[in-house]
């Protein structure tokens, strides 16, 4: 080992280059803000065998070992996605692309959830054909809007006995409202007084944009 001077006359130790600083296996990824939490590369522990699946890759059940080795080879991690299997299923990817894709994913549908307005309209158990009319109209211009439709029928004290009228006439909101939207789920949904049908708008039924008018 080569020394250097130092100090008043003494020496210390020089450090020995590392043969190997510029080697090693690809750097493990992280998964601490993956809620999944899926166990990747040397944390797949307790297991001997896996059955390997992933782009090529030559699909089976391998050791641990060997299947550690082929993510390694192509610069990928190997990531337990069945651990309940019997063997485990593990797949060769990169995982921090795939942690990101699941992120923006989850991004993009909050994203079109937040834009999506509801509008709620709420029936009695005997409405007339005169307010059945008027709040359809509004439904229409919802749903044409873009927006979701929450149509309800709310059953006041003993009126929960009418509630074959509620499932009626909700049958009846939905079939004239077909042109315009489509339900979400079918019958109506009971919850508490209200008996709940959702719909929501018909891609093509939105009003085209008028073209502004040109100033003279």
């Amino acid at each position: 080992m080569a020394f250097t001077p130092h100090g008043n006359g003494g020496y210390r130790p020089k450090p020995s280059p590392n043969p190997n600083q510029n080697k090693g296996p690809r750097p493990a990824a992280t998964n601490n803000n993956n809620k999944d939490q899926h166990r990747i590369n040397e944390s797949i522990r307790g297991v001997k065998e896996v059955r390997l699946v992933g782009d090529n890759v030559e699909m089976g059940i391998y050791t641990i070992q060997e299947a550690l080795r082929i993510a390694e080879e192509q610069e990928l991690d190997l990531v337990e996605i069945s651990p309940t299997a019997v063997p485990p299923v593990c797949k060769v990817m990169d995982y921090q692309k795939f942690c990101y894709q699941q992120k923006k994913k989850a991004k993009e549908a909050k994203a079109n959830s937040a834009k999506m307005v509801v509008k709620e309209i709420r029936f009695g158990p005997q409405t007339d054909d005169h307010d059945y009319e008027f709040k359809l109209r509004h439904a229409k211009e919802f749903l044409q809007e873009g927006s979701k439709v929450k149509a309800y029928v709310f059953f006041k004290g003993r009126q929960i006995v009418f509630k074959d009228q509620g499932l009626t006439l909700l049958a009846r909101f939905a079939n004239d409202l077909e042109d315009f939207g489509k339900p979400d789920s079918f019958p109506p949904v009971l919850e508490g007084k209200r008996m709940i049908l959702m719909m929501s708008p018909k891609s093509g039924s939105a009003k085209k944009a008028e073209k502004p008018q040109s100033a003279e």
